[in-house]
């Protein structure tokens, strides 16, 4: 088991108004699933990612990642967790201008312990023939897969995304999502991904619904769709 929630809770103070994002999250993900978090704005998913991704701290409940509970942990030890054990993916690239798709993923893998070259990764995405390229030289898919090159540069155990294919167009969007499930296939990373798309959740071992801040089910594939046989 890679992750193991107990009664999470978030809330936040805005200004004299609590908002509470989470109510109550008991969730376990597994070592090589690909999951996905289906529900709509507000539901809760970013903030239980952010979590999970040790970005943010529950207000109640623990987090569990393997054998070690998260929510004791401080900034500092947070801070090595997810730079050794998880991967993100946002909508957004965020990669540097000025340097090229290589450079881009050498960034993360100048401060891993054991990354992939940064030429391997980017192999892995497809983009073996794009390495020298800058960012304004590369699409928006391809720029994506860029960043889920530099995500799993440090050969993360968890790779959290972020509606990583919203900004993209049908077409671009599955050559994405063929790159996660390479991903998920060939390094057995365990994959979660954040999405309003029903018909994503088709290419995941597991769909898990959010709604007000909670789980309202759980659902599993017995027969998992490649990215090319969704309908979108």
């Amino acid at each position: 088991m890679v992750f193991h929630t107990e009664n999470i809770t978030k809330i936040y103070q805005m200004g004299e108004v609590q908002v509470q994002a989470l109510r109550g999250i008991n969730l376990e993900l597994y070592r090589g699933e690909f999951v996905v978090l289906l529900g709509p704005s507000g539901s809760g998913k970013s903030t239980l990612l952010n979590i999970l991704g040790g970005l943010d701290v529950p207000t109640s409940g623990t987090v569990h990642y393997g054998d070690k509970d998260l929510s004791t942990f401080n900034e500092s030890v947070l801070t090595h967790y997810r730079r050794e054990h998880v991967g993100f993916v946002f909508q957004f690239y965020n990669l540097i201008p000025s340097l090229t798709a290589c450079e881009n993923v050498a960034l993360v893998t100048e401060i891993s312990r054991d990354p992939l070259a940064p030429e391997e990764a980017l192999k892995l995405v497809d983009l073996g023939d794009r390495m020298d390229h800058f960012p304004a030289q590369l699409s928006g898919g391809e720029q994506q897969r860029v960043a889920i090159a530099r995500a799993i540069a440090k050969r993360p155990r968890v790779l959290l995304c972020d509606e990583p294919t919203g900004a993209l167009d049908i077409r671009t969007g599955i050559m994405v999502l063929e790159a996660l499930a390479k991903v998920n296939r060939e390094l057995g990373t365990t994959i979660v991904v954040i999405t309003h798309n029903v018909a994503i959740a088709e290419m995941a071992d597991r769909v898990i619904h959010l709604s007000d801040g909670g789980i309202t089910s759980v659902e599993v594939n017995t027969y998992k769709k490649s990215p090319s046989e969704l309908i979108w």
